[in-house]
């Protein structure tokens, strides 16, 4: 007989309780008991940055952390990145800047560039590179998740007038 423990934690704003395993990893907690499949698996030694969620607003590496070890704590995937309907602004300027080709370490990035820009919302390139510096992508090259990141951060900046531009 397996043991089980209970868990009680907060995932994309929902409540979630569950019974688990010890061993099981919260990738494939999210992934295959929440069914939040944006959260990928890559290399499963925390080398990608694939499988990068949100902890308390923390990046961590689902695929190194035990489910259990989330609980009593929020936790937010790529999917809880979005809003209701279509993309959000960090979305959005991956597609304008073409950040993505075939979109498998793309969920790994935005989670890393939104902690980003909650922490600081006017980076420079070189730390909107050191921030996504734990992440690996063998299509597309860097060059353009960097444009789309300091896109998004110049938008944010404020204008003359202190409005942020839109």
């Amino acid at each position: 007989m397996t043991r089980t423990i209970p868990i009680s934690l907060v995932v994309n704003d929902r409540h979630v309780d569950a019974e688990l395993e010890p061993r099981r990893t919260l990738a494939d907690f999210l992934r295959n008991t929440l069914r939040l499949t944006g959260t990928h698996l890559g290399c499963e030694h925390g080398v990608c940055g694939a499988c990068n969620v949100l902890l308390d607003s923390e990046v961590v590496r689902a695929c190194l952390m035990l489910a259990v070890q989330a609980d009593g704590h929020a936790v937010v995937t790529v999917e809880g990145l979005s809003p209701a309907r279509g993309l959000n602004a960090l979305q959005q300027s991956f597609k304008t800047h073409h950040a993505l080709q075939c979109g498998f370490c793309t969920p790994g990035f935005l989670i890393a560039a939104h902690a980003l820009l909650q922490e600081d919302p006017h980076p420079s390139r070189a730390r909107i590179e050191e921030a996504i510096s734990g992440n690996l992508c063998r299509c597309t090259g860097y060059i353009p998740i960097v444009q789309a990141i300091d896109a998004v951060a110049q938008e944010q900046r404020p204008d003359a007038a202190g409005e942020p531009r839109t």
